[in-house]
């Protein structure tokens, strides 16, 4: 009898995409399809892409040309493209890329079962419920999906539609199964993840979904990421700073620091705000880690605009900062406007802005030697390095701890930090 198809996935993007792979990950263990990682075992490639801003389609777009020569290969091997870059350009990619046997918007993915078996003739059997793969050390729990704002440079509501939460049964069950495979720390994440709630009749707010999760057995740690300023409430800040599980860690991308840009972008916020509120949050809890993203070069920005950005920076000293130079997208408001700015000095200025916040940041890292910090183990790196993360680090992007010794993924160990390379650090596990 021959084998049932192979499925592999490659995930381009932010942590939502990795959510969404993971179920269509979850949906084909569940049937008679087998799931592999090598892309040389896979009979078909599903490609999960980003299509935020035009350097992420470029990017999703060569990947899918290299997976294209894949496929070639040998005869019988089958290319689907899915994600964001599908559903905003839906319309023009069949023609555009030849080369990819399907396309599956973000809203049609949970029917990929039924593509896969019109494109390898076989069937996926009788598909037992499953929400996720589960197992990591650490999980991203989406608590909703698309947006209701209107940022004049955002492109997520064009490509994920209007805000919509899911459940707090939904998100208990899947947490729990998560949980119940090994998982210890799960993230919240979403477009806009304190929002839960605004759309569903007497739910609540976030602090409820971060109170029924954080109950839950053998959860270690509660992470919030993605939440706008605009919705840091005293309940969500009292909740954070009393409830155990839930890490003194928030993400929350203010995007610059000038309140006219701030107005031209269709957001609120100042410098005095921002300021403000970091200063309320350091209060309520002295150890928080804050994280923030900043655009720069967005239409309009003056020097002056920019001294006030870098200024913030210096004076609100956030632990970690995401810096992104201003990309002009199709169908947005702020693509429009006067006072564009060159390419070549959006990016000039973004390196002006990622060089103050590295001097912040890394100086904020560096006081953590000689810190005794609970370090959250994910085993060994690929280069067979031991590593963890204290509970300041977000998984992905904010760096890790090397261990001076192998520690079992999932453990929660004390760890003298000796020395720090940047937002990375190195310490000795205390036995």
């Amino acid at each position: 009898m021959a084998p049932t198809p192979a499925i592999a996935f490659l995930t381009l993007g932010c942590p939502k995409n990795e959510v969404d792979s993971d179920r269509m990950r979850a949906s084909v263990l569940a049937s008679d399809y087998r799931l592999v990682d090598d892309l040389d075992d896979a009979d078909v490639v599903v490609l999960n892409t980003c299509g935020f801003i035009t350097d992420a389609v470029e990017e999703s777009v060569g990947v899918a040309l290299d997976l294209a020569e894949w496929r070639d290969r040998r005869p019988g091997r089958r290319l689907v493209v899915a994600g964001c870059m599908v559903s905003r350009y839906q319309d023009d990619l069949a023609a555009a890329m030849p080369e990819v046997d399907a396309f599956v918007p973000v809203a049609d993915e949970p029917a990929l079962l039924g593509l896969l078996e019109r494109l390898t003739g076989t069937s996926p059997g009788t598909e037992q419920p499953r929400f996720r793969t589960g197992g990591g050390v650490s999980e991203y729990l989406q608590v909703s999906d698309g947006c209701f704002r209107s940022c004049a440079y955002c492109t997520i509501p064009l490509i994920r539609g209007p805000y919509r939460s899911r459940s707090i049964e939904e998100l208990t069950a899947e947490a729990s199964l998560l949980l119940s495979a090994g998982t210890k720390e799960l993230v919240l994440i979403g477009q806009d993840t304190s929002s839960w709630g605004r759309d569903l009749e007497a739910a609540g707010d976030i602090t409820g979904v971060v109170r029924v999760i954080a109950s839950l057995e053998d959860l270690a740690w509660l992470r919030l990421m993605y939440v706008q300023p605009d919705t840091i409430t005293p309940r969500l800040v009292q909740t954070m700073a009393t409830l155990e599980p839930v890490r003194h860690y928030l993400d929350m991308p203010l995007q610059h620091a000038s309140a006219r840009l701030l107005h031209s972008m269709h957001r609120t916020g100042s410098a005095e705000a921002f300021l403000e509120l970091t200063t309320g949050l350091r209060e309520a809890m002295p150890d928080i880690v804050l994280r923030s993203t900043f655009i720069a070069g967005y239409p309009g920005e003056t020097e002056e605009d920019l001294d006030e950005l870098l200024d913030f920076i210096a004076t609100a000293g956030l632990d970690y900062v995401g810096v992104f130079p201003y990309s002009p997208e199709e169908g947005t408001t702020a693509a429009c406007l006067s006072g564009q700015i060159s390419d070549a000095e959006r990016f000039e200025r973004a390196n002006r802005v990622r060089e103050a916040a590295d001097e912040v940041s890394i100086a904020r890292a560096a006081r953590l030697v000689g810190e005794t910090l609970d370090v959250l183990s994910e085993g060994e790196d690929s280069d067979g390095i031991s590593i963890g993360r204290w509970s300041g680090q977000a998984p992905e992007v904010d760096g890790y701890v090397m261990l001076d010794r192998p520690v079992a993924a999932g453990s929660i160990v004390p760890v003298r930090i000796e020395t720090a390379y940047g937002y990375d650090l190195e310490g000795q596990v205390i036995a």
